[in-house]
């Protein structure tokens, strides 16, 4: 088989393609650019997961980034278990066929107990005394001792919150090469997140962004001269595109106030009881699940979610099929928004009574996506906190803002201009201009079994 690396870019399209980009801009004139009709939802697991399978969320059964376990009656998000996405991977595929063939997966998601040969994912370590210490799982066990010998610890708070910058994605590009000197895979998986932080925060807007497309466009100048030094096939995707947004939507407010939500207060502050709620929404960007547990209630929220301005569909199960997104973890409404919208998970009415996790990056806590975590309510603020961590003061790093107005850049829809679609870059010539996403799978499999042209 052909040795291959796919490098995901989060957020890449030609949207950005341009002046700030100059190596993917005169590469991609060497190559061959196709577009990607984005899956429904549009979110980083869903995509991964059909590009890797060449199943659709209905088959994989990975819906969002996150959904409701109607056994547990919890919200979960940003799970790691491979076993959680169903069908055979594409490495799983190529080992029967060789098998001398071996997968590194670096950073792409669902990294843990799957059967790839080579996985690095990001797993902090959680202390008695509450902190969140850096950190990263590896199989096998000791790759993750190698690679932070010589790298540092894994730069957890430069990956995701306000303080992400291309750090993260630099470590996981030189953890990427020293695995590849080390064992050789034949297929490697590559994850860079550096774009998804500024555009999210400020959308397409080259005044606030050009150094960040400089810097991503340095790093894989860097990663493509080392693969092509290794006579490796190399594929540049991405995900989605991120286009610009102009107003969240804060359904579970709506359906607060209408009586559906049920709310606990402790100690002051309020929090969201999912499983007691007649019915209730897990935000994810520009798709929402809503879960319906009373089902009396079924005609009042598809009432009520009619008048809002700012939701594009309403799918019930019968319409999720049409979409590829029908499962038992998919609500029992799916909901996209509009191009200018995005659904937060806000539930409090009073800022006052906002759960504690609310002002923190706490991706597991928050019963939905929270792209507010990507700014800082106060420097002065943070700067106080790190000062009582230094001195071994136990602290809370409550420095996130509750403006979701903040935000300016958004993903998870279908059907966006195509300067916003995800794209995927590589050798190979391709009838037409665009890939449904399922098509991903065929191109990377193509590449891997076929005598080079």
């Amino acid at each position: 088989m052909n040795k291959t690396v796919v490098i995901d870019v989060v957020g890449l399209s030609t949207s950005v393609m341009g002046e700030h980009m100059p190596f993917l801009r005169e590469y991609t004139e060497r190559k061959n650019l196709i577009r990607i009709e984005p899956v429904l939802p549009a979110l980083t697991t869903s995509a991964q997961s059909t590009y890797l399978t060449g199943k659709w969320p209905t088959e994989t059964g990975i819906v969002g980034n996150g959904w409701y376990d109607r056994i547990d009656c919890e919200i979960k998000f940003w799970k790691q278990s491979n076993k959680l996405v169903s069908g055979e991977k594409i490495w799983e595929r190529a080992k029967k066929l060789d098998p001398a063939f071996t997968c590194s997966k670096m950073f792409w998601w669902y990294n843990m107990y799957s059967t790839a040969d080579y996985a690095v994912t990001p797993r902090p370590n959680y202390l008695a005394d509450g902190r969140k210490m850096p950190d990263c799982y590896s199989y096998p066990a000791g790759l993750r001792d190698i690679l932070q010998e010589k790298l540092g610890d894994f730069p957890l708070f430069q990956f995701w919150g306000p303080g992400a910058n291309i750090e993260s994605s630099k470590w996981i590009a030189e953890a990427s090469m020293i695995t590849d000197e080390l064992y050789d895979p034949t297929l490697s998986l590559i994850y860079l997140p550096h774009l998804d932080y500024c555009l999210q925060k400020f959308g397409p807007d080259f005044s606030k962004i050009a150094k960040e497309l400089s810097e991503i466009d340095d790093l894989l100048r860097k990663l493509v001269t080392f693969y092509e030094q290794r006579s490796a096939e190399i594929i540049i995707l991405s995900e989605y595109g991120i286009a610009p947004v102009k107003q969240p939507l804060h359904l579970n407010r709506l359906f607060r106030e209408h009586g559906l939500l049920a709310i606990r207060e402790e100690r002051g502050l309020e929090l969201l009881d999912p499983g007691a709620s007649k019915a209730f929404v897990v935000a994810d960007h520009q798709i929402a699940h809503v879960y319906i547990n009373d089902p009396s209630c079924g005609d009042q929220v598809i009432s009520i979610l009619k008048q809002v301005k700012g939701v594009e569909l309403i799918l019930d199960k019968a319409r999720q099929a049409e979409y590829h997104i029908d499962h038992e973890r998919s609500g029992d409404l799916v909901l996209m928004a509009d191009e200018d919208s995005w659904f937060t998970y806000y539930f409090w009415l009073d800022d006052e009574k906002a759960p504690d996790y609310a002002r923190c990056v706490d991706i597991h806590k928050k019963p939905g996506y929270d792209p507010v975590e990507m700014f800082m309510s106060s420097k002065l603020r943070a700067g106080y906190k790190l000062l009582r961590k230094k001195a071994g003061f136990r602290y809370v790093m409550d420095v996130i803002p509750l403006d979701a107005g903040l935000v300016r850049g958004s993903h998870g829809r279908t059907g966006v201009p195509e300067e916003y679609q995800p794209v995927l870059i590589s050798d190979r010539k391709n009838p037409g201009d665009k890939f449904i996403a399922t098509q991903v799978y065929d191109l990377i499999w193509e590449i891997l079994t076929k005598n080079k042209e």
